[in-house]
């Protein structure tokens, strides 16, 4: 994301377009099971969300090497619960003083809270969109100018930012990465990411011309046909998961709207393969 270019290339009535040279048009996870979630086995939370869709969520379980209908690995072995991160604010944003973790009175979690004035800084995740455009029957994918994961491929997302919507910000992300306009067709998939304190929404759109091009952050911009799709050289989890989620779609015959949580292995790098594990995969 070009976060300070942006600004006032907009306030100056200059567009992104000015950046880009514009041109005209692996083995997927088997699913093992699908389970039908009842409402004795969800978790409160859940169970609203259940209540709330007056049926069941169609659910299943993804490792980064297929999909399984349990909760444990090839082996046998239960897979151990997700590392909770700690604060990372190492300095007041109030005094400049120094921070220590501590565990606030009446709270459960370490926060970040100042020596010198005692203000208690609090952490919260950062919100990601992005697009996943379509255009004879083919997706459209940039190869990263940027790191991390330079020069891999990836759907064009960045992080939202205040005073805009998320549809927005999806859109202005495909603008910036691909010089693409685009119209958003519907939500596709929120993916949370609860080591790395980020949360996915990605849009299905299509392009309003059939013209594209890479902008500063990105290489090449390609379109892939589903079977073409580098799922090798693939630079996020979440963009792996989208990918694989909208081919399982495109093969049943019907677009549904994701939810699911990726379990990132503490250590792994963002485009490692087999890094992550997918949970609580529901679509409606």
């Amino acid at each position: 994301m070009l976060r300070s270019l942006n600004p006032l290339l907009f306030g100056l009535g200059i567009s992104p377009l000015h950046h880009c040279k514009l041109r005209t048009l692996s083995n997927l996870p088997k699913i093992v099971s699908f389970s039908v979630l009842r409402p004795s086995s969800l978790s409160p939370r859940l169970l609203a969300l259940y209540s709330r869709s007056r049926g069941p969520f169609m659910a299943f379980r993804m490792s980064s090497g297929g999909l399984d209908s349990s909760s444990s690995d090839a082996d046998g072995v239960t897979l151990a619960p997700p590392a909770v991160p700690k604060p990372r604010i190492r300095f007041c944003q109030s005094c400049g003083g120094t921070t220590k973790q501590v565990i606030p009175d009446g709270e459960e979690k370490l926060r970040a809270v100042c020596s010198v004035c005692g203000k208690i800084h609090y952490e919260n995740p950062k919100m990601v969109v992005g697009c996943l455009v379509e255009h004879d029957n083919k997706v459209l994918l940039c190869k990263r100018n940027i790191e991390p994961s330079y020069g891999l491929w990836t759907l064009p997302a960045g992080f939202l930012e205040i005073g805009e919507s998320a549809m927005e910000g999806a859109m202005r992300e495909t603008l910036e990465e691909a010089c693409a306009d685009v119209d958003v067709i519907s939500p596709f998939a929120q993916l949370d990411i609860p080591l790395i304190g980020q949360s996915y929404v990605i849009f299905r759109a299509k392009l309003k011309t059939p013209h594209f091009s890479p902008g500063p952050e990105s290489l090449e911009c390609v379109l892939f046909a589903p079977e073409d799709i580098p799922f090798g050289s693939i630079a996020f989890s979440s963009i792996t998961v989208t990918l694989k989620m909208y081919i399982e779609d495109m093969k049943s015959g019907s677009a549904r709207f994701h939810y699911c949580t990726i379990n990132k292995r503490p250590g792994a790098s963002p485009s490692d393969p087999n890094g992550f594990e997918v949970d609580n995969h529901m679509h409606l």
